[in-house]
């Protein structure tokens, strides 16, 4: 058993959650800016996937290159914490028009890459043996981090800059946790480069493309509930003539599926990664289908209960996804495999996202969520079919 300090895990999982804060900077300000700027909704989709791209490129470039091997990880957290927040500032100090905040947000999300799949690596060194249960806080860490920009909206109503700037100090202090909090672990060990020859034997495994299947299932919803939650709420609250904190709210709703990964971190050790992924999917799958329903009730108790168990559902399943496709790729290509889903799961985020979001023009928010219960039932069909190939998962 491997000898580590007691404080190593909370201080990684501080680090991500403050290095992510500012993932939905973007989103959290967007109501302010429709005022002040004269926005449309259809706004949120490219504001959103500005990030997603972002992430993506800087996913492939980080893996192409190596770059956690050729630096300290925990020196490359903080260089990319750095660099986010930096970026991120420029939002509140350069930005004039949206399409210089999507230049920004682009570059943001760019080293976003470097924080949270570089935090993944740190805990791994740390937990070669707990991995599952580090897994699910880091994830955990990760949901209420993009959540946190909805709280700091919430704190400082209308001055949208300090938003932008509570973020940036956030993920700096973020870097500076891990940089002079952690030292790079016992178990540190140099990645494989990205190779197609991995990625093609990965592709040859029925059960890794059943588990991947339950993920880009998963990631068809993830991201488009996370940025239609506020428009959803604002629409309730007006047609109900009830006066909300949305952007309150909204953390709340986001930030509980945190709480969802570290328990089902926990349950999965019991019941198997496959079933806490299935329940968890298949409840926010009804949740997708009631949407227009719940809509139309004025009680806020029934409504802020639907978007708890909807903010628990959507997020608790995706450690249990990442451990799945780990267990199913073949040994000597899990982090080519890895990084090859990840960036596919994404790019299906930014489809739903800006589809949602053209949609948002035409149709009520609460009918737009019927758009991504395809993404449950894929995800559950590809479940059973895991599960007949590998039912000890």
């Amino acid at each position: 058993m491997l000898q580590r300090p007691s404080y190593i895990l909370p201080c990684i999982v501080l680090a991500q959650l403050l290095g992510t804060s500012t993932w939905f900077a973007g989103n959290a300000i967007l109501p302010v800016l429709q005022e002040q700027w004269g926005l449309a909704d259809s706004a949120v989709a490219p504001l959103t996937n500005s990030v997603q791209l972002g992430f993506i490129v800087g996913a492939l470039v980080f893996a192409v290159l190596t770059l956690a091997d050729r630096l300290s990880p925990r020196v490359l957290f903080f260089l990319s914490a750095l660099g986010g927040a930096f970026f991120n500032s420029l939002i509140a100090l350069w930005a004039e028009t949206l399409e210089d905040i999507l230049l920004l947000r682009f570059l943001g999300g760019f080293f976003l890459a470097g924080v949270y799949p570089v935090g993944m690596k740190i805990a791994s060194a740390w937990y070669p043996e707990g991995l599952g249960r580090a897994l699910g806080f880091l994830v955990g860490a990760l949901v209420i981090g993009t959540a946190s920009a909805h709280l700091f909206s919430a704190l400082v109503a209308e001055q949208w800059r300090y938003v932008i700037y509570l973020c940036s100090a956030a993920s700096f202090i973020g870097g500076l946790v891990i940089l002079f909090g952690v030292p790079d672990g016992p178990a540190m060990h140099r990645g494989a480069p990205l190779r197609l020859s991995g990625l093609i034997a990965a592709s040859r495994q029925p059960a890794l493309r059943a588990s991947a299947g339950g993920y880009f299932g998963h990631m068809w919803e993830l991201y488009a509930v996370y940025a239609l939650v506020p428009y959803w709420l604002l629409a309730w609250s007006a047609q109900h003539h009830q006066d909300l904190s949305v952007s309150l709210w909204a953390f709340v709703i986001i930030g509980i599926g945190g709480l969802g990964c570290m328990v089902g971190g926990y349950v999965s050790l019991r019941t198997g990664s496959r079933r806490v992924a299935a329940v968890n999917l298949a409840v926010s799958g009804c949740c997708c289908v009631l949407s227009p329903l719940i809509f139309a009730s004025d009680l806020f108790a029934l409504v802020l209960f639907f978007w708890l168990v909807w903010g628990w559902s959507v997020a608790a399943d995706s450690p249990q996804f990442s451990s799945l496709s780990a267990q199913t790729a073949p040994s000597d290509a899990v982090g080519s495999a890895l990084t090859m889903i990840n960036a596919v799961g994404f790019t299906i985020t930014i489809i739903a996202v800006q589809l949602t979001g053209w949609l948002l023009t035409y149709v009520p928010v609460q009918w737009v969520m019927w758009l991504l219960i395809p993404g449950p039932i894929f995800g559950l069909l590809s479940l059973r079919r895991l599960q007949t190939l590998r039912p000890t998962l």
